[in-house]
């Protein structure tokens, strides 16, 4: 199709001829012009549009896999030793007492039924052979010989069965330490019962807003008996007015009888 005046053959067309072609074509059907070669119809800015009227689809998000659940301390409660006889062996080997790590561990010390447990957060540093064994251990000896308490009558144990200095102990009660420690408890089956630090204290239900007193309801499955809660012996070590404090509340736990009266 011809645009009006357009030349062809080197001549224009008459006016009237052109509108004759028009005709023509109209009356053909042809409405509009048709070339081969293919026309950009979208302009760049009318795909950007239609590109943003495409729905986004979010990447998918990965799925964060599901941590393992941490071991309990001290393994199934089922495998701990129902001895008192088979517990410092367990203790000393069990690898989930301590993440697999043996090396450095203390055995408790002392007999069942002993008319006293003392019941520490852990090893001395400088522990070696036998448990609380260097400056701390000198103090509780002198502490329970001027209460009149022989060392055979003494039976000492640790909350971990090893030294270390800063102890995560939020974690270790989630991991179940404090069950642990109750069944060792049980086992020795002492008189009495005198815990140093809230640390360890609090794993046996202690309130830890109070610094020291009388536990006068502790009992595992068995007979109730007498417990009080002293400082940690570090502290005490650094603290003498600790010690006296100490030593008149000690006075007055230890006569009482096992049912808490004078």
């Amino acid at each position: 199709m011809h645009s009006p005046g357009q030349i062809i053959g080197g001549e224009a067309l008459p006016q009237g001829a052109i509108a004759a072609v028009w005709d023509w074509w109209r009356d053909a059907g042809v409405d509009f012009a048709f070339v081969d070669a293919p026309t950009a119809w979208l302009s760049e800015a009318a795909k950007d549009v239609a590109a943003a009227e495409q729905p986004v689809i979010a990447p998918p998000r990965p799925v964060a896999p599901i941590a393992a659940p941490r071991p309990r301390f001290g393994g199934a409660s089922e495998s701990w030793p129902k001895d008192f006889n088979d517990f410092s062996a367990w203790w000393m080997t069990e690898p989930s007492l301590d993440a697999g790590q043996v090396e450095g561990r203390l055995a408790p010390r002392g007999t069942i039924g002993a008319r006293i447990m003392v019941l520490a957060d852990h090893p001395e540093p400088d522990d070696t052979d036998q448990l609380l064994s260097g400056p701390q251990g000198r103090m509780l000896v002198a502490l329970l010989r001027a209460l009149g308490i022989a060392d055979d009558e003494t039976y000492v144990a640790s909350a971990l069965p090893r030294h270390m200095p800063l102890p995560d102990w939020e974690t270790l009660a989630a991991d179940g330490l404090g069950a642990v420690i109750a069944h060792h408890v049980l086992l020795a089956r002492p008189q009495r019962l005198l815990v140093f630090g809230n640390n360890v204290s609090s794993l046996l239900g202690h309130d830890p807003a109070n610094s020291d007193g009388f536990l006068p309801n502790i009992h595992h499955e068995g007979p109730r008996f007498p417990a009080f809660v002293a400082p940690g012996l570090s502290a005490l070590a650094a603290r003498p007015r600790g010690k006296a404090r100490l030593w008149q509340a000690l006075l007055d736990w230890t006569d009482t009888d096992r049912t808490g009266t004078k």
